[in-house]
């Protein structure tokens, strides 16, 4: 597991633009890696809530780029739900942590007008702390 962020363009180049709800899914992936101490691609189960529409669906393409989990493995999944809750569970101990974006970054998001918006809010997202971005709960079983 490596604690190097991925890098803004690798992250274009994958998705096809900039937008914040991208880099806070690569965010919400590395940190949960991490906190979890699991490792990308096999070791992680991602359940995503409250994103069935662009652009916060956005946010699955930032989560498979940071953890490697995949639809075509099965490791990540799409669940209902009203606000935007991402649930990770490392497979080996299965300790879970559950993220979701604080009340002054969900009236940021909302606020948005246009790409040029986004794409500024998206780079300053990438430069926050996790505890400026996310509020989170950890699960041991």
């Amino acid at each position: 597991m490596s604690n190097k962020r991925i890098q803004l363009g690798e992250a274009v180049r994958f998705h096809g633009h900039l937008g914040p709800y991208l880099v806070l899914g690569i965010l919400m992936g590395q940190y949960a890696l991490r906190r979890l101490k699991a490792k990308k691609y096999f070791g992680i189960e991602v359940r995503v809530k409250g994103v069935f529409k662009k652009p916060m669906s956005c946010l699955i393409d930032g989560l498979q780029l940071s953890t490697g989990a995949t639809f075509g493995k099965g490791n990540i999944k799409k669940l209902n739900g009203r606000d935007i809750r991402v649930i990770f569970r490392n497979l080996r101990d299965k300790k879970k942590i559950v993220l979701s974006l604080r009340e002054h970054l969900k009236v940021r998001l909302e606020r948005l007008k246009g790409h040029r918006d986004s794409e500024a809010l998206a780079e300053a997202i990438y430069k926050s702390g996790y505890s400026e971005l996310f509020e989170f709960k950890e699960y041991h079983r």
